[in-house]
Formats: structure tokens, sequence, C-alpha cells
């Protein structure tokens, strides 16, 4: 999974990525410090992974992880070449899921592109951008259908749909936003189309502010988010910079003292997984303990072939018990067997979060 970091210049997304990838990005008090996008790779944190490690003393424990990208800093003009423009559509169009980092706290030391603080109208100018961008790319696709429909009569739905999503664009909302059918999404998904990418809306509040519920920058986004169905979260990333270099434990105590008791970073990936519709399933042995992630919904045989091809191609059949039931029998698989807790599933057996399975194949 990829997620970019965007935003307006000096919305302190360089400094949000920075914190929760540790990498090192550079982050500066002037427009289009980020250039080239920084790509940091973070593990996803599961204390079942540990819990089963300490069980079958695993020699390794492999964590799923989420590779972050922070983009340039992105103006009004981008769409035409304006500032980093093209890069930064280039660079958004390769991932997942955008993060789009919005200020929604005051400091007069700390320049904003647009002279004032205003969260609305910062996701405004990113997302006019983007949907210039993708009405470029629905006007190309319309020219061509029309022409090809000279020969192929059958065209004439598939031109609708762009229109009608094209017809949406221009009322300034982002196609993520349009209601349509599952045979019309499967459609314009292929279109690669920007404002479709799902998005997390990053609050970003000074750290006086983190614990309190008052901020109405916050509350703004948090609605205007709800309209599009797209998540949203509440970060200080100043915070987050702070707690970077910190072990677990005082991670921990930093965060308490401060009236909060979830790092950014877990609420960001929380907050990914449930907006891209994932979950993770577990492997566990001596060897090693692991976690999988497939996305919500995914057969046992698929889920499988997440750990290699020959799985699913040769899928017999999956042996899975839910983690917790395994912790109540102490880790024991025997123990789990003998009480029933056991199951035998087949080539339908829609894997769950948390499922703990060994799969049976033979290639």
């Amino acid at each position: 999974m990829k997620l970019g970091i965007v935003g307006l210049p000096n919305v302190g997304k360089s400094t949000l990525f920075n914190a929760i990838t540790k990498a090192g990005a550079e982050a500066a008090n002037y427009p289009f410090c980020t250039i080239e996008p920084n790509v940091g790779v973070v593990t996803v944190p599961d204390k079942r992974l540990e819990v089963l490690t300490d069980i079958y003393k695993a020699k390794k424990t492999i964590y799923t992880t989420i590779e972050f990208c922070d983009i340039a800093g992105l103006v009004k003009g981008a769409s035409r070449g304006e500032g980093l423009g093209n890069k930064f559509l280039g660079h958004i169009r390769e991932v997942s899921a955008i993060v789009h980092v919005v200020r929604c706290f005051e400091n007069d030391n700390i320049v904003h592109v647009n002279g004032h603080i205003d969260p609305l109208d910062d996701i405004d100018t990113i997302n006019t951008e983007l949907i210039f961008a993708d009405l470029e790319v629905l006007e190309r696709a319309i020219a061509k259908l029309n022409k090809n429909m000279k020969t192929d009569k059958t065209l004439s739905k598939q031109i609708a749909l762009l229109e009608k999503v094209k017809e949406w664009l221009e009322t300034g909302k982002c196609a993520r936003a349009i209601d349509l059918e599952d045979d019309e999404r499967k459609i314009i998904a292929t279109m690669d189309l920007l404002t479709y990418k799902p998005v997390i809306y990053v609050a970003n509040v000074s750290e006086d502010e983190i614990a309190s519920e008052d901020n109405e920058h916050v509350v703004r986004v948090a609605e205007f988010a709800a309209t599009e169905g797209a998540g949203c979260v509440k970060i200080c990333a100043e915070i987050e910079a702070e707690m970077a270099d910190l072990e677990d434990e005082e991670r921990e105590l930093f965060l308490e003292d401060l009236g909060i008791f979830e790092s950014g970073l877990d609420k960001l990936i929380k907050a990914s997984y449930s907006l891209l519709n994932l979950i993770s399933y577990l492997t566990a042995g001596e060897p090693e303990v692991r976690a999988w992630t497939i996305t919500k919904g995914t057969k046992a045989p698929q889920a499988a072939g997440k750990i290699h091809t020959d799985f699913e191609k040769g899928f017999i059949r999956a042996e899975t018990i839910a983690y917790d039931k395994l912790i109540e029998c102490g880790g024991s698989l025997g123990k789990a067997r003998e009480q029933g807790l056991i199951r035998s599933e087949g080539k339908e057996y829609v894997v769950q979060d948390g499922d703990v399975i060994h799969f049976l194949f033979n290639v």
C-alpha cells in the first residue's frame, strides 16, 4: 500500500512525513522545499504479532508495511504547470490513496502560501487542480470513444457515463463523491482519475490543541470529509516529530502527559485500513510470525496467494482459528484442536481480520 502525502506548501506535511517515517526529508519554511517525492516505509503496529512471537518463540516477526510518499507542495495553477504542478500530478497518480494535510493551526512565524488560515479553502485549491487534470483526461477519453463510435455503437453507454462524471466535476466536486452503480464504478476505476482516489484529510493542529475538541477548523474539515465519504484524522505534526526518536514506553508516557492515547501514525494507519477496506490475517510458527494484508471479503485461496501463487493454485483447505480463541487456549494449537476451535475451511471461506491460518496445498 502506497500513500501519497499532499498539501499546500508549509502546512506541515513534510514534518509529518519525517516524524512517521524517520526518513529525514527536508522540512523548511519556504515553498517547494520538497521537489522529488521522498519515500519512507513504516511497519504497521500489531500487538497480536508480539504475543504470537512470544508464544511460538519465533525466530522472525514480520509486520506488514505501508509506503508513504511525501509529494511536493501544490499551488493554484498546478494543472497548467504552475509551481511544480506537472511533477505533483504525475507522482500522485502512482499512489493507492491520498493523505491530504491541511493546516488547522495559527502561527505567525510560519508563512502560509495563501496568506491566511482557511483549511477548506486549502482543500478547495488542491481539489480544484486535481479536478482540472481529471477533466482533461475525461475530455480526451470521450473524444476517442466518439471517434470509435463509428465502428462500435456499444460505446454509447460508456460515453454517457464519462459525460455524467465530467458534468459532476464541472460543479467543483470530486469524482469520489459521485453516486454510481457498481458496474459504473468499475469503469471509472480504470480511468485513473486523481479525484477518484480515496483520501484521508489530516487536520494538523498545534500542540496545545491536540487534546481539545474546540478547534473549529478541525470540525469544518471533518464535516467536509463526510460529504465525500473520506477519512479524517486530527494530528499534531510537531508532536509526532518530538516522539520520533522515543522508545515505545517513553512514547506512551509522552502521549499520556498530553492527554491522548494514540499516536498520529496509529490514527493514520487505522484510517487507511478502514478507507481502503483492508484487514490482516496472521500466520504463526517457530520460523516466523507474520501479518498479511488483504482486502476485506477475500476468499481463502486468494488470501493464500498473497504468500505464494502456488498456495492459490494448489489450494486444498485452510485450517483457521480466530486470534482471540487461540489466545484463550494459551496459544496451543493442540488444545485448540481438542476443543474443536480449529476450523477446516474450503475455497468459499471469506477470511476474517485476525484469523490465524495454516494453508494446505498441493501443486
